[in-house]
């Protein structure tokens, strides 16, 4: 595996609790789950799928509560 670029992210605390209890239901850590939920994005992006991993299998559960990425244009 190709290393990983460490960095800081600042998020504010309501999000945290969001994304931390988002990562239990899933069995991922909160560094895991936020760089599956980017993969997520930069796939949709890219009108691609990501390939398949296994940070990147969902259950069905998680397809469920997967928001919309895509949702908010940018003007």
């Amino acid at each position: 595996m190709a290393p990983r670029k460490p960095f800081l992210l600042r998020i504010n605390p309501e999000l945290w609790s969001e994304l931390e209890s988002w990562a239990a239901d899933e069995l991922r850590s909160i560094n895991g789950q936020i760089e599956y939920i980017l993969k997520q994005a930069v796939a949709k992006r890219k009108g691609t799928r990501p390939a398949p991993t296994r940070e990147n299998e969902q259950s069905p559960k998680a397809e469920e509560q997967q928001p919309d990425l895509g949702s908010h244009e940018q003007g």
